[in-house]
């Protein structure tokens, strides 16, 4: 029940990436409209994460995670009468409240349901596993649903799953929650939203216009005083919002590095994988999403192995060797000779998904050093980690990506501007110019396909910086059972 709940909240996210591009050609969004449409799920899950899991705790965590199956099925609901930019942001925003109260409620119920490590650690490979079908699913299920409906139908899939959820939730899930959660603390809960948003929106505008741009630099002094605040009033208070003294741990804040870590290069390589695949390739949206399976048949494999293969190699070469792996797996998009082909990309998507296998293993090493009463504060710091990575991903290394593109593609022509802020309205422009268009938009094809090149060289150093970070903070011999305090 609990893995089956992060299976669809990880399909809904990777249905965007094969939708994108069939949403951008029906709604025109401009790009600032299509950074939100891509980035509004991630701006409010992240600000609500460290609230709706404190509120779990104390109003019931299976309350929480029921009420956000409703939140989420009728969100996906919306989107038949959406048909503008504005309110697909709307609607996606919407689907953050629901991922908000789904995610971190079933990591908290998974370490208050198993107690011992064993299981906890079989039962969170498990999970990591769905979240691999999931990844699996997405794609192609999105594609089946493009080739022969508009985009919308992409999200209606969730609607009848959720309905499910909901029914055989509240028969088959025990009631859990923080028999003592002390006072409810108002002022960190506006500090601690308050300072989510404009961290993640400081990221995106950053991203989008640079170190200089007024709003970006306003939202980072906005977030460095909100969470500043926030986290020394959570270090002075006996029952904080938010357990920070957890971090206290090497092993729990490996764990979150490599969350935050691999989320970072994940977001982005992937958002551009799927867009190459279509509009370079020339690949449907099925055929897309069937030629990005191998990396989540690969997590499908490895996920449920890592936790026991920890037990016979250690925590630590198990996380920092999956960081590793991931980053290796980057690089044959960056080696491989040119015109780059779909073979290297299979190859890369396989080592990424076995690499991904370790985080059932970062999930098991953060719950572990946690008090059952905590494993909400545990939960919402690596769901936050997810967030927040998948955020910066898109907008530092999405920046790369487009810098690289804006680069390479010399054309002064009609609607210049358009041409070289995306490859879709490139090619959307070209079609118009018609012949003449034709090496206009191969150029944009190569721009495109060396953007995503050399981004697979800045993920691949990430992730191997993230696994050095990973070795040096887990301790060698890491034992996984509870600690009590």
């Amino acid at each position: 029940m609990l893995s089956a709940s992060v299976l669809l909240v990880v399909m809904d996210m990777t249905v965007l990436n094969v939708a994108l591009p069939a949403m951008s050609e029906d709604l025109r969004p401009d790009s600032i409209e299509l950074l939100w449409m891509v980035d509004a799920y991630a701006l409010v899950l992240s600000g609500l994460l460290v609230t709706v899991s404190a509120l779990g705790d104390r109003w019931g965590r299976k309350r929480m995670l029921l009420t956000g199956f409703a939140v989420f099925g009728l969100a996906s609901l919306a989107v038949l009468a959406t048909d503008s930019p504005l309110e697909v942001i709307a609607v996606r925003a919407l689907l953050g409240v629901g991922g908000a109260m789904i995610m971190p409620s079933t990591l908290s119920m998974i370490r208050n349901l198993f107690t011992d490590p064993a299981e906890r650690a079989r039962a969170l490979g498990v999970w990591s596993a769905m979240a691999a079908v999931g990844a699996a699913l997405g794609p192609i299920l999105a594609g089946f649903l493009l080739g022969h409906f508009s985009w919308h139908a992409a999200f209606l899939v969730n609607v009848p799953v959720m309905a499910t959820a909901i029914a055989a939730g509240v028969f088959l899930l025990p009631e859990s929650r923080n028999p003592a959660p002390g006072r409810w603390d108002a002022l960190a809960t506006v500090l601690s939203m308050a300072g989510m948003v404009a961290l993640v929106f400081a990221v995106k505008t950053f991203g989008k216009y640079g170190l200089t741009a007024p709003s970006a630099l306003t939202a980072a002094v906005v977030a460095v005083v909100a969470l500043g605040w926030f986290a020394a009033r959570c270090l002075r208070r006996p029952d904080p919002l938010l357990e920070l003294r957890l971090f206290r741990g090497g092993p729990f804040s490996a764990g979150v590095v490599t969350a935050l870590t691999t989320s970072i290069a994940m977001a982005a390589v992937l958002l551009l994988l799927a867009q190459w695949m279509q509009l370079v390739q020339g690949y449907s949206p099925l055929e897309t999403g069937v030629r990005l399976l191998p990396a989540a048949l690969a997590a499908l494999v490895a996920s449920p192995l890592a936790p026991a293969l920890a037990e016979r190699v250690g925590a630590r070469t198990v996380l920092a060797g999956g960081l590793a792996v991931t980053g290796l797996g980057f690089l044959p998009l960056f080696l491989a000779p040119a015109p780059l082909g779909y073979w290297p990309v299979a190859g890369a998507l396989m080592l990424i998904g076995i690499g991904n296998g370790s985080l059932a293993v970062a999930s098991a090493v953060i719950m572990s050093g946690t008090p059952a009463a905590k494993s909400g504060s545990a939960a919402a710091i690596e769901e936050t980690s997810y967030e927040v990575g998948g955020a910066l991903g898109v907008a530092v290394l999405g920046s790369v990506a487009a810098a690289v593109y804006r680069a390479e593609v010399a054309y002064d022509g009609p609607a210049a501007g358009v041409v070289r802020e995306s490859l879709g309205g490139a090619i959307d422009v070209t079609r118009e110019l018609g012949a003449p268009g034709g090496a206009v938009a191969d150029q944009a094809r190569a721009a495109f396909t060396d953007s995503l090149v050399l981004t697979s060289a800045a993920g691949a150093a990430l992730m191997l910086a993230g696994a050095l970070a990973v070795w040096l903070l887990t301790p060698r011999t890491l034992d996984l059972s509870p600690t009590h305090h």
